[in-house]
């Protein structure tokens, strides 16, 4: 197949009208050619969104413990341009979270959609008053055996833990020999939070959200990462969890290359309003917004491409939009 004519973002992310060459389903060249094809003028071609940060879509939940949940994740997002994905995981039980591990590791590499770079472990080394939609009763201090272990099931891309817990220090040191260690559901003050990032820690999961805020004077985690350079952080763009000149502002402290915009979409996602369930929790969608009883916000019922329209209606420019949902 032979795509003609195509405004292409490559990887340079700069915008060039040219061609694409196709074969079984691979890109094999990008550039001028005089083989026939099909015309896509006034057409554009982007690179495959990926989503870092997803528990589920379609009913299905990244810690069913099913292998066949995990596959309509992976189709379900490939139909919105979304070409890979981390599997996110809850703060559960050991043995749930061993069944969960052991069902992505069963369909990676069978993928039939969007492919699996690795695991995204959400807890259980979280900060109880930051919890969130994570259910408390499985809130636990870091533990860099059972990390191990689950890793040896399935490989571990990101491991998401609260800096100021006890322990958090040295499990992120060893840690991120292995994988990106995140600053996630924490009650961090902008002192702990440094401390972490000269320590092991590199990311932020879904920035101002479930961490202490900025304030004048104690700046909390996200005034961390703003001040600490080469540290990324994640953005949820669905209109709900950040406000869009929180997001403008985000964008234009961390630049084009440190923010990683994801859905943390749960089953609810392209499924509509009703009663669902996550970690263990009820949530109930209204009007696309998720929240547990208590009017806690939890999750998104959101799509990283959906996303990427609403960056551009925010007043993002195109090529930061574009490389935030994809590089």
């Amino acid at each position: 197949m032979i795509i003609k004519n195509a405004l292409v973002y490559g990887a340079d992310f700069t915008p060039e009208t040219t061609d694409i060459e196709i074969e079984n389903g691979i890109i094999k060249a990008i550039g001028k050619t005089d083989k026939d094809g099909e015309d896509f003028s006034g057409l554009t071609v982007l690179p495959g969104f990926i989503d870092i940060h997803i528990h589920g879509t379609r009913l299905a939940d990244s810690s069913s413990g099913e292998a066949e949940q995990i596959a309509t994740i992976s189709k379900a997002l490939a139909e919105h341009g979304i070409t890979s994905f981390c599997p996110t995981t809850m703060t559960l039980p050991h043995d749930t979270l061993v069944n969960a591990f052991t069902a992505v590791a069963e369909y990676m590499g069978k993928e039939e959609g969007a492919y699996i770079h690795g695991i995204n472990m959400e807890g259980p080394y979280i900060s109880l008053a930051k919890k969130g939609a994570q259910a408390a009763e499985h809130v636990r201090k870091p533990d860099f055996e059972e990390f191990a272990q689950l890793n040896g099931i399935c490989p571990i891309k990101l491991a998401d833990v609260a800096p100021e817990e006890d322990g958090a220090i040295e499990f992120a040191e060893k840690a991120s020999e292995i994988c990106t260690v995140s600053a996630a559901h924490t009650s961090a003050t902008f002192a702990q939070a440094k401390h972490g990032f000269e320590n092991g820690f590199t990311h932020a999961t879904h920035l101002f959200n479930a961490m202490t805020p900025i304030q004048n004077r104690e700046p909390g985690v996200p005034g961390a990462v703003f001040d600490t350079d080469g540290v990324t952080a994640e953005l949820i763009c669905d209109g709900f969890h950040n406000h869009p000149a929180i997001i403008r502002m985000a964008f234009r402290q961390l630049g084009e290359d440190r923010i990683c915009v994801i859905s943390d979409s749960m089953s609810a996602a392209d499924n509509g309003d009703g009663e669902y369930e996550l970690g263990g929790q009820t949530v109930y969608v209204r009007d696309g917004k998720a929240t547990l009883a208590d009017g806690t916000i939890a999750a998104s019922t959101s799509n990283v491409f959906d996303e990427f329209k609403n960056l551009l209606e925010f007043g993002i420019d195109f090529r930061s939009a574009l490389k935030a949902c994809t590089a």
